[in-house]
């Protein structure tokens, strides 16, 4: 197979270029890649404003830049992203991202920019040449979603909470200043949001031939929007952000309604497998939710002592923090996402 690789440039800064992967010109050949090169470039380029193209090239699989993929079971593939927040040196390439091959292609997460996407579908396309019918978006955090057009232009059907698009608008404008700032312009050059085609408000059943995924909305926890991906073959259970292994646990939905989830436990059949929103895959139950049921429960109490002694929240902040000292080992970015969500569970506790 060869791939349209067209080099662009932000248009007020010509000096910041990169190419990008436009999946609607692939083909079989070289000479039609070529031939379909232009029209599609234009098209792409049109709906890119703030970008200026340049060189178009087709190029072979085997040349494309991909990301590192581990096959954990048969047809099931998974990257692990880097165990922090954003950064430049991450690239903002931190969330897990998995997908499943069957008669079609299943991708659970897209990442955290066009260029993060492009190396997933490369890594896809290293594997087979199967037509990918769905991305599933977990959540709508911008580390998860943010590579979701490479998927939408390769034909692929986004699915995603009903709740997911409101999140996202409103959060859109503020991401598209404060991700570059953090990642920088280059590695952010020529993402944008992709709309969501399938939207949940239950449960639904995307049939892969040898096996079938279930994806299930969830109540309010980690966000308002989190789903969950069940694999009928492998038996693996992919959480999104609902489990948190190495990197600090952030909230964005409900402190109780995340520990409800915990509570409750996995969803029948036990999974063989729990692949997390970050960090190394778990082989139970237990292994994956422990150390951060231990540490929500913990903000949870903590919270509610400051509330319980009258504390302000700019004094309530800083003393969570000090409080939950004893839950911060093996916990990246502990200090800053703690101060976060002491604010969080502050509004909702003090309302219990």
């Amino acid at each position: 197979m060869f791939h349209l690789m067209l080099a662009a440039c932000l248009a007020n800064d010509p000096t910041t270029c990169a190419e990008r992967l436009l999946p609607a010109a692939d083909s079989a050949d070289r000479a039609e890649c070529q031939r379909r090169a232009e029209p599609i470039a234009r098209d792409w380029l049109a709906r890119h404003p703030r970008l200026k193209g340049g060189e178009a090239r087709c190029v072979p699989t085997e040349d494309l830049p991909a990301l590192a993929m581990q096959e954990i079971a048969g047809d099931l593939f998974f990257h692990q992203g880097a165990v922090d927040q954003l950064s430049r040196q991450n690239q903002g390439r931190i969330a897990n991202l998995s997908f499943i091959v069957g008669d079609t292609v299943a991708v659970i997460d897209a990442g955290g920019s066009r260029a993060e996407g492009e190396a997933l579908y490369a890594a896809i396309r290293k594997v087979t040449d199967k037509p990918i019918s769905h991305l599933i978006l977990t959540h709508m955090h911008p580390d998860h979603i943010l590579g979701a057009e490479v998927f939408a232009e390769a034909g692929a059907r986004i699915v995603a909470s009903s709740r997911l698009p409101e999140a996202v608008a409103r959060r859109a404008d503020g991401w598209m200043i404060s991700i570059p700032n953090q990642i920088g312009n280059l590695a952010f050059l020529g993402t944008q949001i992709a709309p969501v085609d399938q939207k949940l408000t239950a449960a639904m059943v995307i049939p892969l031939g040898p096996t079938e995924l279930t994806v299930t909305p969830e109540p309010s926890g980690h966000t308002d929007n989190d789903l969950i991906v069940q694999d009928s073959e492998s038996g693996a259970l992919f959480t999104g952000d609902l489990v948190f292994r190495g990197l600090t646990p952030s909230l964005d939905g409900s402190l109780k309604g995340w520990l409800d989830w915990i509570a409750v436990g996995p969803p029948e059949p036990a999974p063989a497998l729990i692949v997390p929103g970050h960090g190394p895959i778990a082989e139970n139950w237990d292994e994956a939710v422990a150390p951060q049921q231990q540490y929500l429960q913990a903000l949870r109490d903590t919270t509610r002592k400051a509330v319980a002694n009258g504390m302000p929240l700019s004094q309530a902040i800083p003393a969570i923090v000090n409080m939950m000292k004893p839950w911060s080992e093996g916990w990246a970015d502990f200090a800053a996402t703690t101060a976060r969500n002491a604010a969080t569970a502050y509004s909702q506790i003090e309302w219990e």
